[in-house]
């Protein structure tokens, strides 16, 4: 199958919540966006490595969301048994919101058991969810996955610049949506990321372009954000995009 020319990119995407989940598979190849889609549960994860395979722009990671440990953590058994068939995981992670914090003990174990597979597999790229738990998650990969088997993307990385620079030590990724940058809180920590580390993102569909829910290509927008934001010219950022993806996915 030949690959597509890739143009943009969308590092954390569920595009199998899509309503119409197939088109915008196909517009990810259509419009260039290499696209990482990420899964919640590991059972969701066979149906998108099949609707994938059509479209060489997509890649299917293998996730287990924090928010749903309390209720499918049990499911660790089936994202053991499917681990071996790529090489991206995600969405994965801790969340300590006020509606899951009280599965924060069943989170960490699931989270670290990932982390343990990740290092003895080697290779891996993880998309990670940390919400109100940036320092718990740094923590938990500092010690239970070396930079020298395997590499993680902070999923809307809502850190302290602190954490963002222990963060980019620990060899982390950064994905970057277009939420993030109209936020006066956020877009100062958002300019304080290392420029070779960031990626784009939509978090699709939970996030809306206008009024309709992000698609992939609406990471063109992202783009511009960010060049308005590092001061750089739009081409001059796309390309740093891409350079960071190609060196990420190289490690």
């Amino acid at each position: 199958m030949t690959e597509p020319i890739v143009n943009l990119v969308d590092y954390h995407c569920h595009l199998d919540l899509y309503p119409d989940c197939e088109r915008v598979f196909a517009e990810c190849s259509q419009h260039g966006v290499a696209t990482l889609a990420v899964t919640t549960t590991p059972q969701a994860f066979p149906r998108n490595k099949e609707m994938a395979a059509r479209f060489p722009a997509v890649r299917v990671a293998l996730g287990l969301h924090p928010q749903l440990v309390a209720e499918r953590g049990s499911e660790i058994r089936i994202f053991e048994q499917l681990f071996p068939e790529t090489r991206f995981i995600g969405e994965v992670g801790l969340d300590a919101g006020p509606q899951y914090y009280r599965s924060m003990d069943q989170q960490k174990q699931v989270f670290e058991r990932v982390l343990q597979m990740c290092k003895e597999a080697g290779g891996r790229i993880l998309s990670v969810h940390a919400v109100r738990t940036t320092r718990d998650i740094l923590a938990m990969i500092e010690k239970h996955l070396p930079q020298d088997r395997g590499r993680v993307v902070l999923h809307w990385f809502n850190g302290t610049k602190t954490e963002a620079e222990r963060a980019a030590k620990l060899g982390c990724y950064f994905s970057v949506n277009a939420q993030m940058l109209t936020s006066p809180k956020r877009e100062p920590i958002v300019a304080g990321l290392p420029l070779n580390r960031i990626l784009t993102e939509t978090d699709g569909p939970f996030t809306k372009a206008g009024d309709r829910p992000a698609r992939p290509f609406d990471t063109a927008e992202t783009v511009t954000a960010l060049a308005n934001l590092f001061q750089v010219s739009n081409d001059v950022m796309q390309k740093q995009i891409l350079n960071n993806l190609i060196k990420l996915e190289a490690l």
